[in-house]
């Protein structure tokens, strides 16, 4: 099973920022597609974004397209989520994860660490 450490959560007032992180521990990231999911009450993990590992082609839910964006600084291995514009709908738990491509996405891969937490209010 591949590990990550998710960070970077908080409290933010509507309209502001967060970049959250993903570590990789023990493989090299760059190797996997990774996605971005989020956990709301009720609700299960759905997907958010992905970037490729073959020629880095990013994908998104259209409720983020144009605010967030998803990129990976390789020599760190690490991959993040810079979120801009944020509003209530937003918030929830947000978990990484690696895939064999972005391809279905949106379904993860069952397999889930700790999260980072989002909450946007005023």
């Amino acid at each position: 099973q591949l590990q990550f450490v998710e960070s970077g959560g908080g409290l933010v007032q509507p309209g502001g920022s967060l970049r959250l992180s993903c570590a990789a521990s023990g493989f090299t990231l760059d190797d996997y597609a990774v996605g971005w999911y989020r956990q709301t009450p009720g609700k299960e993990h759905e997907g958010v974004s992905c970037i490729s590992s073959s020629d880095g082609s990013t994908y998104y839910t259209d409720s983020v397209k144009g605010r967030f964006t998803i990129f990976r600084d390789n020599a760190k291995n690490m991959v993040y989520l810079q979120m801009n514009s944020l509003e209530p709908e937003d918030a929830g738990t947000y978990y990484c994860a690696a895939l064999e491509t972005c391809y279905n996405y949106a379904d993860g891969n069952g397999n889930w660490g700790q999260g980072t937490r989002v909450t946007v209010s005023a």
